[in-house]
């Protein structure tokens, strides 16, 4: 039985041949004392090579993807989703959010860290013959591999569009590298046609130790993200290259809406496999607890592909609030919050919906508290199983009011919120250090809403439609989960949007489903806002008040290549409008 990803045992062979590199295009093989064939030639030290193509699966979503030693973020503070910490300097995420990003600076990790991996795929690949495993166990491990090519492509297309496509090559130092970048159709059939491939050799699930690696399943479901994206305005028409020499490298250069059509097939291949299931849990008094719990279970029927890790406290030391043991950052803006409905599935704006703006965080959809820690909501106490409220209100009983604590807001939080999504509890009570957790890279709740969306664009709000979007709805809590009937396929769409937002908040799909829907000129190009609440003797007044504004130029629908690249390989052509 294969050893579990998440406890590689000789990662520093593996590293030394430079399955890890991220200086660089395909960075060279650098060998030790133990040369290529004496690598494959062990089947432990094979094996651990393998293992190490997964350890940057989760990179591009990571929570810290945006590392600068004072400060961590990920996507969700690029986009309108958070306020980064200390988001005064300058970093990736702000460069997003404040539209300076330029090929001088933007991170190069998306190129990388996707193209190291793919060179250590190919490195696999190429020795597979000489690995000392039986016929099944090569032929299984082949797939992963081959999986694994396909997900770091994927995270290469939805950042630059087309790319180079090196198929098998491992390319050396004296190797002249070929880098013109292949039309957007070429790398979608070939990361589509890796993934069929890989599927035939994997089962349907992964089980046991090996649970967390590659399965038919997780190909079938980057297929189902892969078609979507194809699919979505930002890659028809040219996109933004349309009339230039451009057009076909960062998008397809015709549209055919026969494109809905294969992402609506895609996704229905995942859900007909009956291999995966919304998690569901309850407590009495708890609506939509299974909303918040799963992201605590390890081992659930939901996930479909995670970033397996040690147990740890990642999210607690990064997103809690500072008086639970957190660096309290990003900080959630008050639009994320805004878009949830009431717990009667209605939205805040509409007029029967029973919103109260003296009472903004009563009959919410529970997937509000679940995502959001406000002021008042119960947190235990470090070292202790007795919760208490958080204090982010500000004491107005003085003049000026002052912060109630230092969790408060402007105090602790810029925003007034902090991040309650997949925070577990437990690791700050009596002997319970660390969370099991592990990160959520595709899960059926996606794959579900994939479904609606690309049906609902072919066919309009037919039954399934609503089926799939409901199913989601009624887990998370809300009464009655119903949508209205007889929606308009405009008013389809917007509910199917919503839904995404508030459902896959803080799991790295907004920044990018904004961009493939074309829609981020209007919601990253706003005044982005957070929440005072002062409390005194005459009661308690909320203050919504302005945080950042955000600018986004329609050059930011793609990364920009990084400068550094094109300088080593000048036949690499720059993105549109950089």
């Amino acid at each position: 039985m294969r050893k579990n990803i998440a406890l590689p045992a000789v990662l520093a062979v593996c590293i030394s041949m430079g399955a890890c590199k991220k200086n660089g295009y395909l960075s060279s093989t650098v060998t030790s004392n133990l040369d290529s064939n004496a690598v494959f030639q062990d089947s432990t030290y094979a094996m651990e090579f393998l293992n190490n193509l997964y350890v940057n699966i989760g990179f591009a979503t990571d929570p810290m993807r945006f590392n600068g030693g004072s400060y961590a973020a990920g996507l969700e503070s690029a986009c309108d989703e958070a306020e980064g910490p200390n988001a005064s300097s300058s970093n990736g995420f702000t460069m997003f959010a404040l539209g300076t990003v330029t090929p001088t600076v933007v991170p190069t990790d998306a190129w990388g860290t996707s193209y190291g991996m793919i060179r250590a795929a190919n490195q696999y690949l190429r020795h597979l013959g000489i690995i000392p495993f039986n016929a099944q166990l090569k032929a299984e491990t082949k797939g992963e591999a081959r999986f694994l090519r396909a997900w770091y492509y994927f995270i290469l297309l939805e950042h630059y569009g087309g790319i180079p496509l090196i198929g098998d090559t491992v390319y050396a130092d004296a190797t002249q590298i070929s880098a013109v970048r292949s039309s957007f159709r070429a790398c979608v059939n070939y990361i589509a046609s890796e993934c069929d491939s890989a599927a035939v050799a994997l089962p349907l699930t992964q089980s046991g130790s090996n649970y967390g690696r590659a399965s038919k399943g997780a190909c079938l479901a980057l297929k189902s993200r892969l078609y979507l994206y194809a699919a979505s305005p930002l890659f028809q028409n040219g996109g933004i290259g349309q009339g230039t020499a451009l057009d076909s490298i960062v998008a397809y250069p015709d549209a055919d809406p026969s494109r809905w059509v294969l992402a609506a097939n895609a996704a229905q291949a995942v859900i007909t496999t009956g291999a995966y299931s919304l998690f569901v849990d309850s407590i009495p008094g708890k609506l939509g607890y299974g909303f918040m719990s799963i992201f605590l279970q390890r081992y659930n029927t939901e996930y479909i592909l995670a970033h397996m890790m040690d147990p740890n406290r990642y999210l607690e030391h990064l997103w809690d609030a500072p008086s639970r043991g957190g660096s309290g950052g990003p900080h959630p803006y008050q639009e994320l919050l805004d878009a949830f409905p009431m717990s009667n599935g209605l939205a805040i704006t509409d007029p029967n919906s029973g919103y109260d703006p003296s009472q903004p965080y009563q009959n919410r959809d529970p997937r509000m508290g679940y995502t959001y820690m406000h002021d008042s909501t119960l947190r235990p106490q470090v070292g202790t199983n007795a919760p208490s409220p958080l204090e982010i209100y500000l004491n107005a009983n003085v003049s000026p009011p002052v912060a109630s604590s230092q969790d408060a807001v402007y105090q602790g939080t810029p925003t007034g919120y902090y991040i309650n999504k997949m925070i577990d509890t437990g690791v700050i009570q009596i002997n319970i250090p660390t969370s099991s957790r592990v990160l959520p890279l595709i899960r059926y709740a996606e794959i579900l809403l994939n479904y609606a969306e690309a049906t609902n664009e072919s066919q309009g709000p037919v039954t399934t439609v609503y089926q799939a979007v409901e199913a989601i709805r009624q887990r998370a809590g809300l009464r009655p989960y119903q949508l209205p009937t007889n929606l308009s396929q405009a008013d389809m769409r917007k509910a199917i949007q919503n839904e995404r937002r508030i459902e896959l908040a803080f799991e790295g799909n907004r920044f990018f489903d904004v961009r493939r829907w074309m829609i981020a000129d209007s919601t990253d190009n706003q005044m982005m806002h957070g929440m005072e609440i002062d409390r005194s003797s005459s009661g308690t007044v909320y203050k919504e008040f302005n945080v950042r504004q955000h600018h986004f130029s329609k050059a930011m629908y793609l990364w920009p290549l990084p400068l550094s690249e094109i300088a080593k390989l000048p036949q690499l052509q720059q993105n549109p409008l950089y």
